[in-house]
């Protein structure tokens, strides 16, 4: 199967009047369509800076991001982000909030409403389509967040650590409805999280970086038995101890 995204040799640098930072060196990777893929790394090795470039906010140093085989620059595909942050507007009714990303792409017409009405009701936020952000749960704000995000039919996701806002109960709750929509829709996403346990319980497969210049120290497959479907589900998985152990111990050896 060929990849919908590749990563050849990217490397990526700040700098300011105090000179160069190094943040990423010669990352590459391939994620094939349908796949969910985690990426984890110590703190501040670079994965947010990774997703900018992915999403084409930045451009790499050296090296080349290509989507079904085209220059992300050249690409048409229509890539979602998903932040930390739900970022709806309270002046904005939940309906007119996920609609946002339709309006700006001058798509929000009647079928587009129907559509997003439907996905409402799908995923759990039939009956409040007038009601405002303030009146819906952390885990009800980042479902209408990730409906704003797919009713544009994204190529690829990336998530941004999109549930580390929300309080441990909720973020367990959160990741496993997230990760099943993402799942039953076959999008390809691509999550970056701190959370291990997370990465585990959601991925086909995990990166992991090291401390910074980042660069991919260690690539693991994650496979389940077929009864363990969700998230939440993987985490009583007999087999997800050993996984766990064996990214903490890829991760302490890449200086997290």
């Amino acid at each position: 199967m060929n990849p919908i995204l590749e990563a050849c040799g990217v490397s990526y640098s700040y700098h300011t009047l105090e000179g160069e930072t190094p943040a990423l060196s010669n990352i590459s990777f391939a994620v094939t369509s349908g796949e969910f893929l985690s990426i984890v790394g110590p703190s501040g090795c670079g994965k947010s800076t990774l997703l900018s470039l992915l999403s084409g906010l930045i451009k790499p140093a050296t090296g080349n991001i290509r989507i079904d085989g085209t220059p992300l620059p050249e690409s048409k595909a229509n890539i979602g982000y998903m932040l930390q942050k739900d970022h709806l507007f309270e002046w904005r009714t939940i309906l007119e909030n996920v609609a946002l990303g339709l309006e700006i792409q001058k798509k929000h017409d009647d079928d587009s409403h129907e559509m997003l009405i439907e996905m409402l009701d799908t995923y759990g936020l039939a009956g409040f389509e007038t009601a405002r952000p303030s009146e819906l749960s952390g885990g009800m704000r980042q479902r209408a967040a990730l409906i704003r995000t797919l009713a544009l039919k994204p190529d690829l996701l990336l998530l941004d650590e999109p549930f580390s806002a929300l309080d441990y109960q909720t973020r367990l709750s959160v990741c496993d409805d997230i990760s099943t929509i993402i799942r039953e829709t076959g999008k390809t996403a691509i999550l970056i999280t701190h959370d291990l346990a997370e990465a585990i319980s959601v991925a086909d497969r995990i990166l992991v970086l090291s401390a910074r210049p980042a660069q991919i120290v260690a690539e693991l497959p994650i496979r389940f038995a077929e009864k363990y479907h969700s998230a939440l589900e993987r985490r009583n998985a007999p087999e997800f101890s050993t996984y766990f152990n064996q990214v903490w111990k890829v991760l302490q050896e890449a200086g997290g």
